[in-house]
């Protein structure tokens, strides 16, 4: 498999953003007067549409979650957002694909400025020509709307030349209504069994599993990382 367009998820693909997004819920639901939740139901708002979680795991009504995405932002917007870390070897990939002449885009259920300001923060901005997410308004909210986007911002139409990297079912069923392949995150945050099911193409255990599947090698670890090779201009 050699894509020339690859897509990224953000959480739980590119960064490790658990600790930040479980503690915005738990803020939101206290905000809301809602019963705290366990941990490992805190862990599936990870990666999905933060209304659909707060409706499905959180059995809140639609107004109550609208009200606890506004106070999921208010925490997440001043502590959560970096309460999170890049995963090992991510940036040796993205810099081996730029190397290699491969075009890169983000496709995220997170609000687009919130993605892009991760991003700036952990220097992986600049290995990105476009940066899609949800938009507040609704517009634009489902992965398939956010993938559909990623492509056009490309100019790019769905095809072999073209994939997603993703660690959630969401990530999968987005995928595949456009036309393009899925390879599950294996170090994310769904369950080999969630991305199976959701009809990914294959799954990646490891950064270094995915290079080999995307054709790409990566440094060694001893070296010296290099500079994003795609000036933050490009971001869209």
């Amino acid at each position: 498999m050699r894509p020339h367009v690859v897509l990224f998820d953000l959480d739980g693909t590119l960064t490790e953003s658990g600790p930040g997004i479980t503690r915005s819920v738990a803020f939101a639901l206290d905000a809301v007067g809602a019963p705290a939740l366990e941990a490992d139901a805190l862990v599936r708002f990870i990666g999905p549409p933060l209304p659909e979680s707060f409706r499905t795991v959180a059995a809140l009504d639609d107004a109550t979650a609208e009200t606890a995405v506004a106070a999921f932002g208010e925490y997440y917007n001043a502590h959560g957002m970096f309460e999170s870390s890049v995963y090992p070897r991510i940036p040796d990939l993205l810099q081996a694909l730029s190397n290699d002449g491969r075009r890169l885009a983000v496709a995220t259920s997170k609000p687009t400025h919130v993605a892009v300001a991760v991003l700036e923060h952990y220097a992986l901005s600049g290995y990105f020509e476009a940066v899609c997410g949800a938009i507040s308004d609704g517009v634009r909210s489902t992965k398939t709307e956010v993938v559909t986007a990623a492509l056009a911002a490309l100019d790019t139409s769905p095809g072999g030349h073209a994939v997603l990297v993703g660690d959630r079912m969401h990530d999968a069923v987005g995928a595949r209504a456009v036309g393009i392949e899925c390879i599950g995150a294996g170090w994310g945050y769904g369950s080999r069994t969630e991305l199976l099911d959701a009809g990914v193409n294959t799954i990646a255990a490891d950064v270094d599993e995915l290079a080999s599947l995307l054709g790409v090698t990566l440094r060694r670890q001893a070296e010296e990382p290099a500079s994003p090779s795609v000036g933050d201009e490009a971001l869209a």
